[in-house]
């Protein structure tokens, strides 16, 4: 992926508009973007372009694969981003890791159908 394309505004919306989308105490990992927006992302390119993420997105609720925040070298406090999401009522454990399976969102397809009834409990 070339640095141009990533400059590219539509390229960066596209990562922004999913972020905006996070509910507060939830949180999405890089690669889970990258998934979604497919061809031309990768966990790598979503935080280079969630660096320069303008205000009003919620770059905090971003984490690495392993529910830990990667922003300690480039974000001064170095723990300002565990704490944004702890306010939220996202928790860390003793590795400040965020257990996935709890706080993950998962978005909607946005032309995703309702499901039609079951008699089966969804988790």
């Amino acid at each position: 992926m070339t640095e141009d394309k990533q400059q590219n505004p539509k390229y960066r919306e596209r990562v922004y508009a999913i972020v905006r989308r996070i509910p507060p105490g939830r949180v999405m990992t890089y690669g889970q973007i990258a998934e979604l927006l497919g061809e031309g992302y990768t966990p790598r390119t979503v935080g280079f372009v969630m660096h320069g993420s303008p205000d009003g997105t919620p770059w905090h609720r971003v984490l690495n694969a392993q529910g830990k925040c990667s922003t300690g070298r480039v974000v001064l406090p170095h723990d300002k981003q565990q704490r944004l999401l702890e306010q939220e009522g996202v928790e860390f454990d003793k590795n400040a890791r965020c257990d996935l399976q709890q706080f993950l969102f998962i978005p909607k397809a946005k032309s995703q159908k309702p499901k039609q009834a079951s008699l089966f409990k969804r988790k």
